[in-house]
């Protein structure tokens, strides 16, 4: 089942914002456009983008029924590693405390938009 909710930016490309298979949950990868304008957000600092990325994956989780507590599994893209400590500031405060999902991240070269971060995760349903 493919689910789109305006609360979140729209797919920039031909995929689906969340696909249900099972009791698994598979959110696209999101970074920090604003989904009213689905533009790039004006703060453009790692911070600043790191919290409109995460709020974006809680929009596509509630419209769905889901919430951050069910994630089990992000995928952290950066396009600069250099500011992993500043990113990850930001990221512990999306989770409860104990409660971190695991987690695989990767410096790339080129994310969407000029991003500086790119979030996708798994959740249970």
């Amino acid at each position: 089942q493919r689910f789109h909710t305006d609360a979140a930016p729209a797919a920039i490309g031909p995929y689906s914002q969340a696909i249900l298979a099972g009791n698994t949950l598979y959110l696209a990868g999101q970074i920090a456009l604003d989904p009213r304008t689905n533009q790039m957000i004006v703060d453009r600092s790692i911070e600043a983008e790191t919290r409109q990325t995460l709020d974006n994956i809680q929009k596509v989780l509630a419209d769905i029924g889901s919430s951050m507590d069910k994630v089990v599994k992000c995928t952290v893209m950066m396009a600069d590693m250099k500011e992993w400590d500043r990113m990850n500031t930001v990221y512990t405060t999306y989770f409860k405390q104990g409660r971190l999902p695991a987690r695989s991240a990767l410096g790339a070269n080129g994310l969407a938009l000029g991003a500086r971060v790119e979030i996708e995760c798994i959740a249970s349903a």
